[in-house]
């Protein structure tokens, strides 16, 4: 098992679920409060994600990972994080276009780490 890949996609997943509240969660939580409140909160946990992202992507990159399979898995994560995360935090119906959208990722997965 290449634990190289396993450390950076698991720090990868954690970092992109405080991405995702960071980017949406205001939505939720701070509708009624000024949109200078939401970006100070949401620049708060988005430190949190820096913290582990750079770390993530940079034993990643020093694994021997490119610099567009990082970004590729940082898409698919993206969506793999945020499809629970508004079905299940934000109550948002699930859709079509999200399994077209996957497939569309698990495309681009395999085109990118395609020897």
């Amino acid at each position: 098992m290449n634990w190289i890949l396993v450390k950076t996609i698991g720090l990868l997943v954690l970092s992109n679920c405080f991405m995702t509240f960071a980017w949406y969660g205001h939505l939720k939580n701070l509708n009624n409060k000024p949109w200078i409140i939401a970006a100070l909160v949401s620049w708060g946990i988005a430190l949190f994600e820096y913290i582990i992202q750079v770390p993530a992507n940079r034993i990643g990159h020093d694994g021997g990972l490119t610099l567009a399979q990082l970004k590729i898995l940082q898409e698919v994560i993206t969506l793999s994080v945020f499809v629970p995360f508004s079905l299940l935090y934000m109550k948002e119906s699930l859709r079509w276009n999200y399994l077209w959208a996957a497939l569309c990722m698990a495309g681009a997965v395999y085109f990118i780490f395609k020897k």
